[in-house]
């Protein structure tokens, strides 16, 4: 028997210590549903698992980020809905005004309509906005000068900000092939006779009782890619190809002489005309080191400060400029530099080339139709690229989403306890 210590005792206050040290751990794990409550219950698992943390909520603040951006994006597509809508009437209009039918006065009056919805898609331009930003003034993505120069513009990844200078004037619009236009027919004079031509290896029947007009709708009837009408003021018949630009071709070959002033008989050397691509814009305007593709009428800037800026030239009036602002930047990861950019570009009247249009005489209503077309094609695509940026969002979300799940159920295998074990 020990007198100064009690072996026994100390050994039951060491087992009471340890077992409460452990009761007061599994309480507490239990109590707040957490395995790591502090650094000292698993250092790495801490360190992971806030990793882990600043990854989810990251994760779930650019879903709604990405949520957010199509809010916008739908808010700027809604609104060129109803300027698609202002262009349709326009047109529909240009082409009611076209008619003979119609007096000066009667022109009068459908360009007081034309008028006010040249000043609603200016409005609109002006005041869609989300969140204050406005979204189609051209702030965040492209805008032209003068639309009735230039149209179709758009910049890529690479264009850097800026204005740069198109100096139209200087340029040659691009060419149909096409014939010669020395034939001075009008749409109802007679062929020179009987025979067959052939256009682009197919063969028409003309009876020596066609009109120039009947030639003309059969040529239009039967050949694809090919338009028979009369130039300038209607009196030059011309064969031409639908389309203009050097990949353009025509073959006109006469069995007999069936055009005027055109001698293409049998044993005679067939047309054979092609086009030619627009040409002449200062390449330099664009950057040191820029050079320019052109397609038709359609050109491309390769390099220099504008590198992938495109566009489609219309006239060669007055000079005119491109400038690209800012695109919108959208947060949708959730790390540094996980993010999309959208420019969206400038829908007023001038971008789009209507600003001027005339419907007060036939002229100019015939005019004014081709002028709409561009500037439908224009609202057209950018709401095709708005559509696409929307969709590629909600994949984006669905991901997101998926990803936070998943860290979720990961990070709570780390941290979570096990309430079968509690330990």
């Amino acid at each position: 028997m020990r007198i100064n210590h009690n072996i026994a005792a100390l050994n039951t206050y060491r087992q009471l210590n340890s077992a409460s040290t452990g009761q007061a751990k599994s309480m507490e794990k239990l109590s707040s549903g957490l395995r790591i409550n502090k650094a000292g219950d698993d250092a790495a698992g801490l360190a992971i698992s806030e990793k882990m943390r600043g990854q989810i909520r990251g994760l779930d603040m650019a879903s709604k980020n990405a949520q957010d951006a199509n809010s916008l994006m739908a808010t700027a597509e809604g609104a060129l809905n109803e300027t698609h809508d202002i262009l349709q009437r326009m047109r529909e209009l240009a082409v009611q005004s076209s008619n003979d039918t119609n007096t000066s006065a009667d022109r009068s009056e459908i360009q007081k309509e034309i008028s006010q919805l040249i000043e609603e898609t200016d409005r609109i331009a002006s005041t869609t906005e989300f969140n204050t930003k406005k979204l189609l003034n051209g702030a965040s993505g492209l805008k032209v000068s003068d639309g009735t120069q230039i149209a179709n513009a758009s910049s890529g990844p690479s264009t850097k900000q800026g204005t740069y200078s198109v100096d139209v004037t200087s340029a040659t619009l691009a060419d149909f092939a096409k014939t010669g236009t020395a034939t001075g027919a009008t749409a109802s004079a007679t062929v020179e006779g009987a025979g067959t031509l052939t256009v682009n290896g197919v063969d028409i029947s003309v009876a020596s009782t066609d009109s120039y007009q009947d030639l003309a709708d059969k040529i239009n009837s039967s050949v694809s890619g090919v338009v028979a009408d009369f130039e300038g003021a209607g009196s030059t018949f011309r064969i031409r190809t639908a389309d203009v630009g050097a990949s353009q071709s025509l073959s006109v070959t006469e069995g007999a002489d069936i055009i005027a002033a055109l001698d293409y008989t049998s044993g005679g050397t067939p047309l054979a005309a092609t086009g030619s691509n627009a040409s002449g814009l200062t390449a330099g305007n664009f950057g040191a080191g820029a050079t320019l593709t052109y397609d038709g009428n359609d050109v491309k800037v390769n390099g220099g400060n504008a590198d992938g800026l495109t566009f489609s030239l219309k006239d060669t009036t007055t000079d005119t400029n491109i400038t690209v602002n800012g695109s919108l930047s959208f947060h949708i990861g959730a790390n540094e530099d996980q993010t999309m950019n959208v420019s969206i570009n400038a829908m007023d009247s001038t971008s789009l080339g209507i600003k001027g249009v005339d419907v007060t005489t036939t002229t100019g209503a015939e005019s004014a139709i081709s002028t709409i077309n561009d500037a439908i094609e224009s609202v057209s695509a950018e709401r095709s690229k708005l559509g696409a940026n929307q969709n590629r969002l909600e994949h984006t979300i669905n991901n997101l989403g998926t990803s936070s799940e998943n860290l979720t159920a990961a990070e709570s295998r780390i941290r979570d306890v096990d309430y079968a074990l509690a330990a």
